[in-house]
């Protein structure tokens, strides 16, 4: 590592996207600052006590995969865990778990304490270091100059935040918590593209005021099935959660003062996140809804504290009260922290690479909201991959990037840095286009062998890994090679197509009637492997007919994966481009042939005059250099 600065990485910013970053290039051994506003408040839950759902659960696994934190902390902390999409195929089921708001900051806290070559420190970061065309270090509020060969900046909503409660507007990152300015000036100063978004969170309120005997209960899944792949099983107390609806009363309330809401008095200009409504938003653009659902999530196994999941908004203090009173169930809630939009800065993250550095300042790098993204799950995967390549980057070793084809993590990286955001950008299953290879039960086949190579891991999870991989090679060879005909089926009470023809344990498994439990009586061998390899059996078995074709899918994307355009190519050079097309690869500086073909407005026919030009340009350079 170098030895020149201060330290080899810098993070800024204790929220979900700076602590996997500190861990992360920690754990690749570059000497790491964490530096944040309140070290109280590392590891926060700012908005909704809950990690995981449709999509996000996925990025969960694979941050646990490549040995981040998130998934180890909320099987420590996870009161409520529960399998979203449970009567659905394995590849669109989403693992959610609502944690314990204090359990969840308490661990997180404790795993980067204990983390080697990671130092913490309460620091309020003011401006960055910029040296010959490279960022170099950071710049504190009392002027102390700290200087690092990488920084990761993971600012959350702290860019020029301001908190908006009906006409009232504060400025602050979260609440009773400090904008950065000064940090936000030095983006801009630095020319990139900007802008603003917003986001919102319900009132608080004490549990200990809600009519619960009222109201529908939801349990905890029976059985939890844990985020980490290091654990077989939660042994944290589960609870339910309280299931409540709005009435005509509270939609009639919020429509008589909609002006009155921050949002729709013309006082915010960010977009909000389009899959995560504001109450204001739900009344107003689905008016023919009766009704809409609450979930009324407890914040902790010891907090009185209760989160209304689905409420969020920006109505002034008297209105939010008004409308809580019609809801069954919160009658007499007293409301303990009233609900606010926020809008901050983030920039376009078109600005950067696929390893999140800005590609106009090497040495910085960028992770969560800041890169218009939403959500806790989202913010910890990009917080992942940027930790390891400001790390990577250090020691001068190749920079880390996951591919479409690859995760969701890739897919979400691709999406942000290709595409860009209009609003804050949710993860959905719906995104991956090879979502039946992606799936979250397998994040640990697809990309554990990846963070053996990078030395993510300590021996520990190695093992466990090639311990289980072993067991799934044998399980399968077994469940392919053991046949059995139709007659002897038949026997079993088994009925298939009587043509004599031998099938394996994993053709049985396969069919819709049958499962694993049932095909142990014929099998007993079957019974005798650990409940998650007999499950990847049955997952194997339900998807492999589909799995050929996506197989042959993924090489043709690979194939254009491989065509690297030159990070100087001169598009300029490309003739019969139209000018918006070239002006958008010129924005866009795409780093693949396939990362150009997903820019809009990019036609095959485009794509096919830059390969002629990229293929022409080699040749010559190969003649001249000849």
């Amino acid at each position: 590592m170098v030895t020149s600065f201060d330290y080899d990485v810098i993070v800024i910013g204790g929220g979900h996207a700076g602590c996997e970053a500190a861990s992360a290039s920690a754990r690749l051994g570059a000497r790491t600052l964490l530096a944040t506003h309140k070290l109280e408040t590392i590891g926060e839950m700012s908005c909704n006590p809950a990690i995981g759902g449709l999509g996000k659960g996925h990025l969960v696994r694979e941050i646990d995969a490549l040995g981040g934190l998130m998934g180890e902390i909320i099987d420590q902390s996870g009161i409520q865990f529960r399998m979203l999409n449970k009567s659905k195929g394995p590849a669109v089921r989403g693992p959610r778990a609502q944690a314990d708001r204090a359990l969840y900051r308490k661990h997180m806290q404790e795993a980067l304490a204990g983390q080697e070559n990671l130092v913490i420190r309460a620091y309020a970061i003011e401006d960055l270091i910029v040296e010959k065309g490279r960022c170099t270090g950071v710049v504190t509020e009392g002027g102390e100059h700290i200087r690092a060969a990488s920084v990761v900046l993971t600012t959350g909503t702290f860019l020029k935040g301001m908190i908006h409660i009906g006409e009232k507007r504060i400025p602050a990152g979260r609440v009773d918590e400090k904008p950065a300015i000064g940090l936000s000036d030095r983006l801009y100063g630095l020319n990139l593209k900007m802008g603003r978004l917003k986001t919102g969170t319900p009132a608080r309120l004490d549990g200990r005021t809600i009519d619960w005997q009222s109201l529908e209960m939801q349990p905890a899944d029976e059985r939890p099935v844990p985020f980490s792949f290091l654990n077989s099983k939660i042994t944290v107390q589960q609870i339910s959660c309280g299931i409540t609806h709005t009435t005509q009363k509270t939609h009639d309330i919020i429509a008589e003062n909609i002006k009155k809401s921050a949002v729709y008095s013309g006082n915010i200009a960010g977009r909000g996140p389009r899959y995560c409504p504001s109450i204001e938003d739900k009344i107003m653009r689905f008016a023919e809804r009766q009704s809409h659902q609450i979930f009324l999530e407890p914040e902790g196994l010891t907090d009185d504290l209760v989160y209304p999941n689905g409420i969020s908004t920006s109505l002034p203090e008297d209105v939010q009260a008004a409308f809580l009173e019609s809801i069954p169930g919160l009658e007499r809630a007293r409301i303990v922290r009233h609900g606010y939009a926020i809008e901050y800065d983030y920039v376009d993250p078109r600005e950067l690479t696929l390893a999140l550095q800005v590609k106009s300042l090497p040495g910085l790098y960028l992770a969560g909201q800041i890169n218009g993204t939403t959500g806790y799950e989202e913010a910890g995967a990009q917080g992942l991959m940027a930790g390891l390549n400001a790390a990577l980057c250090v020691s001068g070793d190749d920079l880390f990037t996951l591919d479409r084809s690859e995760a969701y993590i890739g897919v979400m990286i691709d999406d942000l840095v290709t595409k860009g955001v209009t609003e804050p950008y949710r993860m959905f299953t719906s995104r991956a286009e090879y979502r039946l290879s992606l799936r979250s039960d397998n994040a640990d086949q697809r990309l554990t062998p990846l963070g053996i190579r990078l030395g993510c891991f300590d021996g520990k999870r190695e093992e466990m890994f090639h311990v289980k991989q072993n067991q799934l090679i044998e399980a399968r060879a077994w469940a392919s090679g053991t046949l059995m005909t139709p007659n002897e089926a038949a026997k079993h009470g088994i009925k298939v197509n009587q043509d004599g023809r031998k099938r394996s344990v994993l053709e049985y498994l396969a069919y819709p009637d049958l499962d694993a439990e049932k095909l142990t009586a014929v099998w007993p061998e079957l019974g005798s492997w650990p409940p998650d390899i007999v499950e990847q059996l049955e997952i194997d078995a339900t998807y492999a007919g589909y799995m050929d074709r996506q197989k042959a899918d993924i090489v043709a994307f690979r194939k254009d994966e491989k065509l690297k355009i030159p990070s100087d190519f001169s598009y300029e050079m490309v003739t019969g481009l139209s000018n918006e097309v070239r002006q958008k690869l010129v924005a866009a500086r795409p780093q693949t042939i396939g990362q150009a073909g997903r820019i809009e407005g990019v036609t095959p026919a485009a794509l096919a005059l830059l390969l002629a030009t990229m293929k022409k340009s080699s040749i010559g350079k190969r003649h001249n250099h000849g």
